[in-house]
């Protein structure tokens, strides 16, 4: 198993110059901070499928039957569609490893969202569609972390995506070694402050699930089943109101180690958080503090507290 998360990459954000126009769209938080905590394995698929660069634009075209074809802008007859059909059959294979893919926005075969699409006649139509290797992608590995680089420049959504690259490595990871009910136990046991913090109602839907580990004779159906609902639940953004009810329940645990001006202290940091006031940092850099002086096995386990790598700094914009 590689050391780090593998991401797939549309080429064009690498700084390759792959784009239609013969550019690139080189995104420096990705080439510049996330670069040293991940193996990128770039892809153009425009590219991949026998095109130059630079080359004519293409467009999604919406046909009266409602199938989105692949299409050349001035040229409405030469149709890529199923070259870029067979590309991805070949392709998405080799993916299942990766724990993360980012891709180009608004790309007819790369945008994840709100891609235009046109009618046969060439009229402008809705920003609706997705792009046709992208759709692909998000068919075959519903649980896999896809976002595109328009997207990542919201600290939420990078945050959000970072993170849920890295508990997939780990997941990715922990099958490679040999699946066994105490490693899966054991990984959900470390992420559960962490699946609070994204979903309350996940965290109690999925909880019961695990909990019936024993019923199973099949641990790698048990797995796929599991990945899903894991990953469902990381996919939605930790609210502030999340984060407070964890960090409230994570100060419960100092209550008899801490006097009262510690306790009112600490009180107080997550109010003023939860209010807005301060950024996440302060009360997890206080409760991180206790926790050192006052270890307890089960939070020292927490992935909540560095759900990936801290010098990424994303926690400092995102709530």
């Amino acid at each position: 198993m590689n050391t780090k998360p593998i991401l797939g990459i549309s080429g064009c954000l690498t700084g390759a110059a792959v784009r239609f126009d013969g550019g690139h769209k080189r995104m420096g938080f990705i080439m510049d901070e996330l670069a040293e905590w991940v193996s990128f394995k770039p892809v153009c698929p425009e590219m991949a499928v026998g095109l130059p660069t630079p080359r004519p634009a293409l467009r999604l075209v919406n046909t009266p039957t409602g199938d989105v074809r692949l299409r050349f802008s001035q040229a409405r007859d030469q149709d890529l569609t199923d070259k870029m059909q067979q590309f991805a059959e070949g392709y998405l294979p080799g993916v299942a490893d990766y724990a993360g893919f980012v891709v180009c926005a608004k790309s007819p075969s790369c945008g994840m969202e709100r891609v235009r699409l046109y009618d046969e006649d060439g009229n402008r139509g809705a920003k609706a569609g997705v792009g046709l290797f992208t759709a692909a992608l998000q068919q075959r590995y519903p649980w896999l972390p896809i976002e595109e680089d328009g997207r990542l420049h919201d600290p939420v959504l990078r945050e959000n995506f970072v993170a849920r690259v890295f508990a997939l490595h780990e997941l990715n990871a922990m099958r490679e070694k040999g699946l066994t009910r105490g490693a899966i136990m054991a990984f959900h046991s470390r992420y559960k402050l962490h699946l609070l913090a994204h979903s309350q109602p996940g965290y109690r839907e999925i909880g019961p699930f695990i909990a019936r580990i024993h019923e199973w004779d099949d641990l790698e159906a048990f797995f796929v089943a599991y990945r899903e609902k894991l990953m469902a639940i990381l996919q939605q953004p930790a609210s502030r109101k999340n984060h407070t009810n964890v960090l409230m329940h994570i100060q419960g645990y100092f209550r008899k180690q801490l006097n009262e001006r510690q306790r009112a202290e600490l009180r107080e940091v997550i109010v003023n958080y939860h209010a807005g006031l301060l950024p996440i940092l302060a009360p997890l850099t206080l409760l991180q503090h206790y926790l050192a002086e006052h270890p307890d096995d089960y939070l020292l386990t927490q992935k909540y507290f560095s759900p990936y790598p801290d010098s990424l700094r994303l926690r400092l914009t995102a709530n």
